[in-house]
């Protein structure tokens, strides 16, 4: 019963949150094009290795550097299973962000690549933020994916919130 009654209730909250999902015109230029968020995505994962290996876990940077990788670790897994759980549709999968669980053939919720562009620099913001406030202007990567993936129509625009929530 419990269970039924969750389901019922994650259902009527994401119909909610659906009233401010639009389908963005599709973009793929200049900095919108896929190969700069690709290479962002990528990006990332290599800075926060190298930087754990390289600083290792005594250094208070190198410790950050592990925090990120803990959190992008967790943070995609987890967004792996809420993807499997809803398989919401992408916009580019008919244009109606109230098709939930769809089956294996529909990823949209949450997004993944702006999961990890947050689960990055949470641990920067949270250690380094009252000595260094200009560490907030992190949040520019998850601003910027989240764009680029509703640009792209991979994504609604609670897709991205919902990822952008380590």
């Amino acid at each position: 019963m419990k269970r039924c009654c969750l389901a019922l209730i994650l259902l009527d909250a994401a119909r909610a949150s659906a009233g401010i999902d639009r389908v963005l015109p599709y973009d793929q230029s200049g900095i919108w094009a896929r190969k700069y968020s690709e290479a962002l995505q990528y990006g990332v994962i290599a800075v926060e290795i190298g930087g754990a290996l390289w600083y290792g876990n005594d250094d208070e940077l190198g410790h950050t550097f592990w925090q990120t990788i803990d959190a992008s670790v967790i943070a995609g897994l987890s967004a792996d299973l809420m993807k499997i759980t809803f398989s919401r549709a992408r916009p580019d999968q008919g244009g109606d962000p109230n098709k939930w669980f769809q089956g294996r053939c529909c990823q949209s919720f949450p997004s993944g690549e702006v999961t990890l562009q947050a689960s990055f620099v949470t641990p920067f913001i949270v250690n380094y933020s009252q000595r260094n406030p200009w560490v907030w202007a992190l949040q520019l990567l998850p601003l910027y994916d989240g764009i680029a993936r509703m640009k792209a129509q991979a994504h609604w625009q609670t897709d991205v919130i919902a990822g952008w929530v380590p």
